[in-house]
């Protein structure tokens, strides 16, 4: 044997464990070792030591190989290990055996029943102790301290106070043995039918509230009586955060542990929200039914838990400042409904009494809301607007709920100044002519409301919503459903520039080509009385009985072909109705809104007299739309706010958003013709001019003589000023537009005379010391002459006989002349229909001016006694010819929006 070969280590002992150690020595020295043993020899070990010498070469070489197998596992888990374990065989074993070290493949990721069972245990342990730390830190709130709130506080645009409206939050705590049983077992029944009995939440009523809302039906809150009494409490924190719910589920758990049911009753009643700033079970009664508590019975009870669920929608007053769907028609159904689910939930728990049940057939109808002192005059409007802006205009989530908690400041765009001034001039006006008690039939129930617009940033400067909004409870520059008549017209004029008239010979597809460009000067329409409307293609057009339109002007007057300028001058109605007919009433509607009025206000009829003015937009929208025109075509939302500031933070700035709804071309166009309106001596609103400034407008007046309008505006201010009748007494459930005629001594209201009257006053003590700022001048339009009224272009629309026609009505000074016929019209006559200061003493009907119509030297602009529309009319047409679908025939409208977001506030 070779001296240089080593034997392998010989131990003290045999078989496994000699053979254990000998797989753990490195493979080469087992190799030597094999070879020395298979040889036979023995040498002496390096360093000292005994090695075991194996009985025989096989047990040698067998351990030598069961050494070699163990280690090549273990490689191969390492290398396992290195991509990622799969199929590693793991080694010693750890406290949390997770991946499992005895498992392969899959089985080596499942976790084993110990662990689950030991993480389970443990998480709950965590939780448990984590709800124990939270439990005793949490407090159950008491009634008395959260009746604290603040003022709200409303500032003009200058800076200086406007309102403060402390007392706003309405709360008187009860003892709970003031509190009626009735009330208790009402909002039990419709709330919370396990309150006596639940821990402070109810996981089985959440589950049935989730389910009833599924199906539709009447529901239970999915909170409890004690869930929303802790929510109540939590005045300073309504977000919907889960740490805030995690906060109100265990003070509910304490209060449901630690409170008598009787406290937590009392708590909820005391600090519940019933809507008209009312908090409270007692100021509720005194605001809805001027009784106490005590003194309610079950079905006034039932009606109070009813506005539990949200006073904005079941107060039968109605809350359209907050939401246009919340009118009090609406409201009253929702709230009728759910006081008789509730009556009869009382019968089904026990609660109450059949036979009294059956007693309570009637709605117990509230009082109408009434407002503080101190917001009587003009201030109460100007705070409902603000408010109603605020909660529907803002992204930080002031509801009227917080709102009505107080702690904000208010910045309205209200000046003081020029509020003041509209106050005046409505009241001067309607002082000098309106007499109720020497006329009682025609002088009642008059009312005016106004609205000014500054056009170069939308902010509303002042508003006129009535006597005293403590006693007249809407807001009459907000939308009331006096329709707005002629004003309209601009917006047709305007639609016409834009979108052209279109070709009578082209195909339904209204493309470009097919529509030929209108110029108010160069574009001419038949100004007959009586003029039977047609479709633009030429075919007559009917309404859904089959009925013609035939459309008549104010005292039945013709005009013969008529230019567009002419038209607005004279407030002829025919001309506009056909051009709304051809240029398409969807284009029109489609204008009008990009100006700024609201779709929701509009009639959604397409009908030949929505280009009359049958839709009712508000004073403040009127204004706004104007004041569109009066920038150079561009658009900016109204508004009332301009930052709210809370604990001295701004949380709320309004932005203004500049549109460009016209082209500058046409937008100076229709202010050219707006400013002939009022500036050319026959013009229907020349009482409106004011001396050394450039004013445009327009007059209204309606069918039946039930409204009338002027807007107008200078490049500064837009002010929109209505009047009408009507008996809007909140009980009386049959509101209507009454008719004006003789009211103030007048024959007939138009928009030319009192609402005139007062917008000029106004504007000229509004803009008294304000520079004096001209017009744009009006911009070429690229049109050649057009003849529309039905007729085949370029020729001008023919008469309903060949032969020439003379007026149909009666004239105050009848004239021989008759209209130019199709054959013999030259393209502009050099004296005739057109040429308003022409002395042609036998134009007789065409050059006529002033109807006469008023007492204040205006021009008539309203429409006839025979159903026909007045100045722009409402739903027209003459005695045989009824209104199309759509019209309205009292007088209130179509609309239902208001001008934030649904309503005018």
């Amino acid at each position: 044997m070779s001296e240089h070969r080593r034997k392998p280590p010989q131990p003290q002992g045999g078989g496994r464990a000699a053979a254990r150690r000998a797989a753990q020595q490195p493979s080469g020295r087992r190799a030597a070792q094999a070879r020395g043993t298979s040889t036979g020899a023995h040498s002496e070990p390096h360093g000292g030591g005994e090695e075991r010498v194996y009985g025989s070469r096989a047990e040698a070489r067998r351990a030598a190989q069961r050494g070699g197998r163990r280690r090549g596992a273990e490689g191969a888990a390492a290398a396992a290990a290195g991509r990622g374990g799969r199929g590693a065989n793991p080694g010693k074993k750890r406290l949390i055996d997770y991946p499992r070290h005895n498992k392969y493949g899959w089985r080596r990721w499942v976790p084993s029943w110990k662990l689950v069972s030991g993480m389970t245990l443990g998480f709950a342990a965590t939780v448990l102790g984590a709800s124990t730390v939270v439990y005793s830190m949490v407090e159950v709130p008491e009634a008395v301290k959260i009746a604290t709130a603040q003022n709200n506080v409303y500032y003009y645009a200058d800076g200086t106070q406007m309102a403060a409206t402390g007392g706003e939050v309405n709360r008187q705590i009860l003892d709970y043995d003031k509190i009626p049983m009735h009330m208790q077992n009402a909002v039990i029944s419709a709330e919370n039918k396990t309150f006596w009995d639940d821990k402070g939440v109810d996981p089985m009523g959440i589950g049935r509230a989730v389910v009833n809302m599924a199906m539709g039906e009447q529901t239970q809150g999915g909170s409890t009586i004690t869930q929303q009494y802790v929510k109540n409490a939590m005045l300073d924190d309504q977000s919907q955060t889960v740490s805030r719910k995690l906060k109100e589920l265990f003070i509910s758990l304490k209060a449901g542990v630690e409170e008598d049911k009787e406290d937590v009753m009392a708590g909820y009643l005391n600090t519940s929200y019933y809507g008209r700033g009312a908090y409270g079970i007692q100021a509720a009664a005194r605001t809805y039914y001027e009784k106490d508590a005590q003194e309610l019975n079950a079905s006034e009870c039932a009606f109070l838990a009813a506005l539990l669920k949200g006073a904005t929608y079941y107060d039968p007053a109605g809350s359209v400042d907050i939401d246009p769907r919340a009118t009090p028609a609406a409201n009253t159904e929702a709230a009728t409904k759910r006081w008789k689910w509730i009556l009869d939930e009382m019968v089904k728990d026990g609660k109450l009494k059949a036979e009294e049940r059956a007693e309570y057939t009637a709605f117990p109808m509230p009082k109408p809301p009434k407002k503080g002192a101190r917001l009587g005059g003009q201030v109460g409007y100007m705070v409902d607007l603000a408010k109603a802006y605020v909660i529907n205009n803002n992204d930080v989530g002031i509801t009227a709920k917080k709102l009505s908690q107080g702690g904000y400041e208010i910045h309205t765009t209200f000046e003081k100044k020029k509020v003041d001034a509209l106050k005046n001039a409505v009241e001067k006006v309607e002082k000098a002519n309106i007499d109720p008690k020497e006329r009682p039939d025609t002088d009642t129930h008059v009312q005016f409301g106004g609205a000014s617009v500054n056009p170069k940033t939308g902010a509303i400067v002042a508003i006129y919503g009535g006597h005293d909004a403590t006693k007249h409870f809407t807001n009459n520059a907000d939308q009331t459903g006096a329709q707005v008549g002629s004003t309209f017209k601009p917006f047709v004029l305007a639609a016409a520039m834009e979108h052209g008239v279109r070709d009578p010979q082209g195909e339904p597809v209204q493309s470009s080509d097919q529509r030929r460009t209108v110029d108010p000067d160069k574009t001419y329409y038949n100004g007959q009385n009586k003029l039977k409307i047609k479709n633009y293609d030429g075919t007559v057009w009917h309404n859904e009985d089959g009925e013609e339109w035939l459309q008549v002007n104010d005292g039945d007057k013709s005009y013969g072909d008529i230019n567009l300028r002419e038209a607005m001058i004279h407030s002829a109605n025919s001309p506009f109705v056909q051009l709304g007919m051809d240029v398409g009433i969807e284009e029109v509607r489609e204008t009008a809104v990009r100006a700024g009025l609201r779709k929701e206000s509009l009639v959604g009829a397409n009908v030949p007299s929505f280009s009359i003015g049958i839709s009712d937009p508000s004073a403040i929208r009127m204004a706004g739309a104007y004041a569109t025109f009066a920038a150079n075509g561009k658009q900016r939302e109204p508004f009332s706010v301009t930052h709210v500031k809370k604990r001295g933070e701004t949380i709320y700035q309004h932005e203004t958003t500049t549109k460009q709804a016209f082209s500058t071309a046409i937008a100076s166009n229709v202010t050219d013709v707006l400013r002939d309106v009022v500036e050319d001596p026959e013009g229907t609103g020349n009482n409106a001019a004011i001396p050394g400034r450039q004013v445009a407008g327009k007059t209204g007046t309606t069918d039946g003589n039930k409204s009338a309008w002027f807007v107008g505006y200078t490049p500064q201010l837009a002010t929109a000023i209505d009047m009408y009748r009507m008996d809007d007494n909140a009980a009386n459930k049959n509101r209507k537009f009454l008719e004006m005629f003789g009211t103030g001594g007048q024959k007939k209201i138009h928009g030319s005379s009192f609402p005139s009257e007062i917008w000029q006053k106004y504007m000229s003590t509004a803009l008294k010391g304000a520079e004096v700022i001209p017009f744009p001048e009006p911009e070429k339009l690229e049109a050649d002459s057009v003849y529309g009224g039905g007729a085949k272009s370029p020729e001008p629309t023919p008469s309903d006989t060949p032969e020439p026609t003379p007026s149909q009505s009666e004239s105050e000074s009848p004239s021989p002349t008759p209209s130019p016929s199709e054959s013999t019209k030259p393209a502009e006559p050099s004296c005739g229909p057109f040429d308003w200061d022409c002395n042609n003493e036998d134009g007789g009907q065409n050059n006529g001016g002033q109807d006469g119509g008023t007492d204040t030297g205006g021009t008539d602009t309203g429409g006839t006694d025979t159903g026909g529309t007045d100045d722009g009319g409402t739903t027209g047409g003459i005695t045989t010819s009824p209104s199309p679908t759509g019209g309205n025939g009292n007088g209130n409208g179509g609309g239902n929006g208001g001008w934030f977001g649904g309503t005018e506030g």
